[in-house]
C-alpha cells in the first residue's frame, strides 16, 4: 500500500464530496479511489465517511485524520522541494483567481515581474470577478478586495482600495457638476452591475456619515474598465476605485467631483483556505505582493481630492 498516495486521495475525497469529484481532479479511474479509501481504512482499522447514496459525508475520526493528511502532505513537499531546489529554486504550480479589472491594470504586472524571478513557478490565472471556492475549484489563493466578513478563509492585506466619483470635462460642462450627492438622482450614472443595490450608492460623507443616495442608473457593466471608457466618453457619472481612474484624472480625461465622498476604503487581500497549509511558493508570492505594494499605491499617489 502506498500510504501517502492513499492520503492525498482522501484528502481529494473529502474536498471535492465525492469520489467521482476526486477521480476527475486526479485524472483516475473511480474505482482506483475506490480502492485506495477501502485500503486506507482497513489498514487504520476506522471509518472515514458516512457513506449515502447522494453524499460522503467524513467522520468525526475522518475530520482529524483530513487535518493531519494536511500537514502530513504539506510537510512532504515541502522536503520534496527542498531537496530537489539546493539553490533555492523556487518551482511548481500556482492557481490564482482574481478580479478581472484589478487583475489586468495591476497584477498582470506583478506577476510578470514574479515570473522574472522564479521562472520555474507555472502560473494559472483566472481574471473573474466572481467568488471562487477555493477548494472546490482547487485554487492555490485568491485576489479579493473586499471587507472580508468570510470567516472560512485567511486572508493577508496588501493594499488599500479608495473610490472616487468622477466625470468627463465635456460631461460636465453639459450638464453641469452635482454640488452634493442629492443631486446624483439628476445625473446619468454608471454602476457596477454586480453590486448589490444598481439603483443606490453607499457613500462615506466628508464628515464621515454613510448615506445611500439615490441614483439614477442609465448604464450597468460588470467591467471596471468599461465603466472607465463610458466615463472618459463622457456618458455620465462613475463611482469606481481609484486604481481604474487614477491614470485618466492625471491626464485630465476625468474630473473629480464631491471631493471627499466615496466608498468604505475596502482592502485587497490574499485569501487561502484554513484547511491547506501554505506552501513556500504561496508564501513566498504573497510576501512578493506585500512588499510589491507597501505604503501608498502607486495609483492613489496623486492626490485626487485636489480641484484640478
Amino acid at each position: 500500500m502506498d500510504k501517502f498516495t492513499n492520503m492525498e486521495t482522501f484528502v481529494h475525497v473529502l474536498e471535492f464530496g465525492s469520489i467521482s469529484g476526486a477521480a476527475e481532479h486526479m485524472e483516475i479511474a473511480k474505482s482506483a479511489v475506490s480502492r485506495r479509501l477501502k485500503e486506507l481504512e482497513t489498514y487504520l482499522n476506522v471509518q472515514l465517511f458516512h457513506r449515502t447514496t447522494r453524499s460522503m459525508q467524513p467522520t468525526d475520526t475522518g475530520k482529524a485524520y483530513y487535518a493531519f493528511c494536511l500537514r502530513i502532505l504539506e510537510d512532504l513537499r515541502e522536503a520534496e522541494h527542498a531537496t530537489a531546489q539546493a539553490h533555492c529554486v523556487l518551482k511548481g504550480p500556482l492557481k490564482v483567481a482574481m478580479p478581472s479589472t484589478f487583475g489586468v491594470m495591476h497584477m498582470s504586472a506583478a506577476i510578470n515581474d514574479f515570473l522574472v524571478e522564479h521562472p520555474h513557478i507555472e502560473f494559472e490565472l483566472d481574471f473573474n470577478d466572481r467568488q471562487v471556492d477555493l477548494i472546490q475549484e482547487g485554487y492555490d489563493l485568491a485576489i479579493r478586495i473586499a471587507d472580508l466578513p468570510d470567516s472560512t478563509l485567511l486572508a493577508r492585506r496588501f493594499a488599500p482600495v479608495k473610490h472616487v466619483i468622477c466625470a468627463s470635462p465635456s460631461y460636465l460642462e453639459k450638464h453641469g457638476t452635482p454640488t452634493c450627492l442629492d443631486q446624483l438622482s439628476e445625473h446619468q450614472c454608471l454602476t457596477y452591475s454586480l453590486s448589490k443595490d444598481s439603483h443606490h450608492w453607499r457613500v462615506k460623507t466628508t464628515d464621515g456619515v454613510q448615506k445611500k443616495v439615490k441614483i439614477n442608473t442609465i448604464l450597468k457593466a460588470s467591467s471596471g474598465e468599461y465603466l472607465l471608457s463610458a466615463a472618459v466618453s463622457g456618458l455620465g457619472i462613475a463611482h469606481l476605485p481609484t486604481f481604474v481612474v487614477s491614470d485618466a484624472i492625471k491626464r485630465g480625461e476625468l474630473v473629480p467631483i464631491l471631493d471627499g465622498c466615496g466608498f468604505n476604503e475596502l482592502n485587497a487581500y490574499a485569501v487561502y483556505p484554513q484547511t491547506r497549509h501554505l506552501s513556500r511558493r504561496v508564501r513566498i508570492f504573497i510576501d512578493f505582493l506585500v512588499q510589491r505594494f507597501e505604503g501608498t499605491p502607486y495609483w492613489d499617489e496623486l492626490d485626487l481630492s485636489e480641484p484640478r
